[in-house]
C-alpha cells in the first residue's frame, strides 16, 4: 500500500514539472493552429475544379462531385483531363460511347472505378445515380403492376445491384419487352405466372427474405381501378375517405 502511494505521488508530481507543462502547451497550440487552418481553408475552383456537383441528364441521370475526387482524394485535374474526360462541361454526354459497358472496359470513370483503385463502377450505383422517386407501373407482361424503389432502397436498405443486373436490366422498359402469355389454357397460364414471379420478384419474395409472391397480391397488383386512381390522383383521397367514414 505504501509503495502504491509513493508511485501515485511521484506520477502526480511529474504532471506539474515545467518540462511537461511546456510540452502540453506546445501540443495544445499545434492542435489549435492546425484545426483553425483546416477550418479556414476555402475551396479554390482553380485548384480543385467546379465546386458545385455536375449533373448529367444523358445518357442517364448521374452526378459528379469534383471536391470528393480532388480536395478529398488528392487527385489533380490531369488525372482525368483530357485523357479520360474533355475539359468542356458535359461533353461526354454527347457521346454514344459514354456508357456503363465502356466503363466496365476501363474507360471514363472505369479507369479508376475498377474495384482496385476505387469501388467498381458496377457497384454503389446510388453514389452517382438517382433512384427513381416515382412509382413505376408496368403494363407488360402483366397489367397494372406497381413497383416502388423507395421501399426497397430506403426502408429495406437494398443496393441497386441487389436487383440490377442479374434480375432486372437497368434499362427502363426492359421487363416490358417480355412477351405476354397468350394461351387460354388455365393450367398453362397459371404455370406461366408462377415461373414469371420466380424469375423476377420471386427471387426475394419467397416467404423467407420477403413476403411470398403468392401472398399479399394487392401490394403490387393494383388492378384496373387502381391504375385509374393513380392516373387521376384519387387513390390517396379515397383511402382517407374510407378511414374517416
Amino acid at each position: 500500500m505504501k509503495t502504491l502511494q509513493i508511485n501515485f505521488y511521484r506520477s502526480t508530481a511529474m504532471t506539474h514539472t515545467p518540462l511537461l507543462k511546456k510540452c502540453l502547451f506546445l501540443l495544445s497550440a499545434f492542435l489549435l493552429i492546425t484545426g483553425n487552418a483546416l477550418a479556414d481553408e476555402t475551396y479554390d475552383p482553380d485548384t480543385y475544379g467546379p465546386e458545385a456537383p455536375i449533373v448529367w441528364e444523358k445518357p442517364a441521370r448521374a452526378t459528379f462531385d469534383h471536391k470528393i475526387h480532388t480536395m478529398d482524394a488528392g487527385l489533380d485535374c490531369a488525372a482525368c483531363h483530357d485523357d479520360l474526360f474533355a475539359m468542356e462541361s458535359k461533353e461526354e454526354s454527347k457521346r454514344e460511347t459514354f456508357t456503363m459497358e465502356e466503363m466496365a472496359q476501363g474507360k471514363f470513370c472505369g479507369a479508376c472505378h475498377n474495384g482496385n483503385d476505387a469501388f467498381d463502377s458496377s457497384t454503389q450505383c446510388a453514389s452517382c445515380h438517382f433512384p427513381p422517386t416515382e412509382k413505376i407501373v408496368f403494363t407488360q407482361p402483366v397489367k397494372t403492376v406497381v413497383f416502388d424503389h423507395s421501399i426497397h432502397t430506403g426502408k429495406a436498405k437494398l443496393a441497386c445491384e441487389s436487383c440490377h443486373k442479374k434480375v432486372f436490366t437497368m434499362k427502363q422498359g426492359g421487363i416490358e419487352a417480355v412477351q405476354p402469355f397468350k394461351s387460354e389454357n388455365p393450367a398453362e397460364k397459371r404455370q406461366y405466372l408462377v415461373d414469371l414471379h420466380k424469375k423476377y420478384c420471386g427471387t426475394c419474395h419467397d416467404s423467407s427474405q420477403a413476403f411470398g409472391y403468392l401472398t399479399r397480391c394487392t401490394v403490387c397488383h393494383i388492378g384496373v381501378k387502381g391504375l385509374e386512381q393513380k392516373a387521376n390522383g384519387t387513390a390517396e383521397k379515397e383511402t382517407h375517405a374510407k378511414k374517416n367514414s
